[in-house]
């Protein structure tokens, strides 16, 4: 399962990457995504923009303060 931590990316660059690392996934993949903050507007954002993004099995938690881990699925063909 591809993970991307975004915690040592710019943020003004977190989700060009994000959106980058998604598309080169194939069908069924999960993009796991280790970040400082709930990533809400990311969900937004791609429940929105991204049709293969499977918004109904996304999930996030908090691992600990300050580190939340969310699963951006992609949706099976």
């Amino acid at each position: 399962m591809p993970t991307l931590d975004v915690r040592e990316i710019p943020p003004v660059d977190r989700h060009t990457k994000i959106h980058e690392k998604f598309e080169a996934m194939e069908p069924g993949e999960t993009l796991t995504i280790v970040n400082d903050h709930e990533p809400k507007p990311l969900f937004y954002e791609m429940a929105a923009e991204v049709p293969s993004f499977d918004e109904d099995a996304y999930e996030v938690y908090e691992e600990s303060p300050g580190e939340f881990v969310a699963d951006f699925p992609k949706r099976e063909e």
